[in-house]
């Protein structure tokens, strides 16, 4: 492995936090190893349990022994899962104050690869983000091209929301001439597919939280996640931070990783959809330079507007028995939460 531009050999370190993924956790560790000797560097990797119960961490201990397993006793979300192991490695993060940090036994790594447990790199995948981080040290995160598990493209880095994205996300349109292209345009936050297609790296707002290569000093600088997202809109938050600190975010064409989507969050959807709009919200009103309070007045009105549609849809399908009253309950109770925000 080549010097970077100071001198030294970089170091880097892998985290992933799970949550009942322990099949694609194994590809996804199998994949970090494979990327690793295909880049001739080694990768000190973390896995964080978030108190699974389909034998994740049983796994992990079992088939990967040399990789440092954080078994935590209850689920503090994707977002406090990363700053443990953030912790543990030794950057200025803040924890939980009940759980115990390992203590760092090291200087920070270099680098950082935040991956997600339904992710896979290919076997370039790691030796790319080396190259392009070792090149450009204004770069203090890049993402990868992303794609599902049938290779079809996947966008992997976004703009920042706009009411328009809003707009479309609470009011889907469909079976319109041209909808598709809408939803693909700069609009709703998308960048061109041609831009991934070209290969080369380009400059980007924000950069998918499945799979971001992110500088340590750069992580160092911004204190880790924000606590306050649990989960959702924290890499969007992250690579703002970054960029009001000079640090520029890229996406990374070059880079290519296997993203199967969501597989931890489904498996509680209505309380995954309250959180999401929680980060949201929480993202608007932070960033109040960029999201004025005439933008969040606005953003209210549609969010309970289409909170008031699904309401209206959820009490009809239990009507006609399409729902139980368990199931109209939770998707009532949390379209409530939502519209409170």
């Amino acid at each position: 492995m080549a010097a970077n531009s100071s001198g030294d050999l970089p170091t880097v370190a892998a985290v992933v936090v799970s949550y009942n993924t322990a099949a694609l956790l194994r590809n996804c560790l199998h994949s970090i190893q494979t990327a690793a000797g295909y880049a001739g560097v080694a990768v000190d990797i973390w896995v964080v349990d978030n108190a699974g119960s389909d034998g994740s961490a049983q796994m992990v201990a079992a088939e990967f022994p040399q990789v440092n397993l954080l078994v935590l006793p209850r689920n503090i979300g994707f977002t406090g899962g990363n700053n443990l192991a953030l912790a543990a490695l030794g950057f200025p993060v803040p924890t939980p104050p009940d759980l115990a940090i390992p203590p760092a036994l090291k200087a920070p790594p270099t680098y950082v690869l935040l991956l997600n447990p339904d992710a896979e790199l290919t076997v370039g995948a790691l030796r790319s983000f080396l190259r392009l981080m070792d090149g450009h040290p204004q770069i203090g995160v890049c993402g990868a091209h992303l794609q599902y598990g049938d290779g079809r493209f996947q966008h992997g880095a976004f703009r920042f929301p706009n009411l328009a994205q809003v707009a479309l996300d609470c009011f889907p349109l469909s079976g319109l001439p041209g909808v598709q292209r809408l939803y693909n345009s700069r609009l709703n936050g998308r960048y061109a597919q041609e831009m991934w297609e070209q290969g080369e790296p380009f400059a980007v707002d924000f950069v998918l939280g499945a799979a971001m290569f992110v500088r340590g000093r750069a992580l160092a600088a911004a204190g880790g996640f924000d606590p306050a997202y649990w989960m959702y809109c924290e890499e969007m938050d992250l690579c703002l931070r970054l960029q009001e600190r000079g640090w520029a975010v890229y996406a990374a064409p070059a880079v290519r990783v296997i993203h199967h989507e969501a597989q931890s969050s489904r498996q509680l959807r209505w309380p995954a959809y309250v959180r999401l709009w929680k980060s949201r919200f929480r993202f608007y009103t932070r960033h109040r330079r960029r999201y004025p309070p005439g933008y969040l007045l606005l953003l209210r009105l549609v969010v309970r507007a289409a909170a008031a549609r699904d309401r209206r849809a959820v009490q009809t399908r239990f009507a006609q028995g399409e729902l139980t009253g368990e199931e109209a309950g939770a998707a009532l109770r949390a379209l409530a939460a939502v519209a409170e925000l």
